[in-house]
């Protein structure tokens, strides 16, 4: 079993901003931080005049790990127990439930709980559940 260190200052640091990030999104063009929804939109049929807050918010999402080594010097260690195939095979499974959900879960998690959605609060139950199950599936069937 792979043990995870317990960090909650950490945690509750990344939490705060993700949700003042969230906030700042509603607050300043109206719309909800879902990832998915955001990163879709990066592509055809969709062209409106937010395409460059898009590109600029799913940016963000990559340029964070390279902030956080040039401030550390380092990354946390990191270790994927999975070959190419199950990564795209996961990758696509996920892309699929977010679509097939409408929505991933930073938008229902985060921002549709915080807008007392029932909805998200199905989904989020829903994203919860199955990651309960495959844990368990993981350690005790594999």
């Amino acid at each position: 079993m792979i043990a995870t260190p317990f960090t909650p200052l950490a945690s509750l640091l990344g939490g705060a901003m993700i949700g003042l990030a969230a906030v700042l999104l509603m607050w300043a063009t109206g719309r909800i931080a879902g990832v998915s929804g955001i990163a879709a939109r990066l592509f055809p049929p969709y062209e409106d005049r937010e395409f460059a807050g898009r590109l600029a918010f799913v940016a963000g999402l990559v340029a964070a790990p390279v902030l956080v080594r040039l401030v550390t010097g380092d990354l946390p260690a990191q270790t994927i127990a999975a070959g190419p195939a199950v990564l795209i095979v996961g990758g696509l499974l996920t892309g699929f439930g977010s679509v097939w959900g409408s929505g991933c879960s930073s938008g229902h998690g985060v921002c549709g709980l915080s807008r007392l959605s029932v909805r998200s609060l199905v989904a989020t139950m829903t994203f919860m559940a199955a990651g309960m199950a495959t844990v368990f599936v993981m350690r005790h069937w594999s």
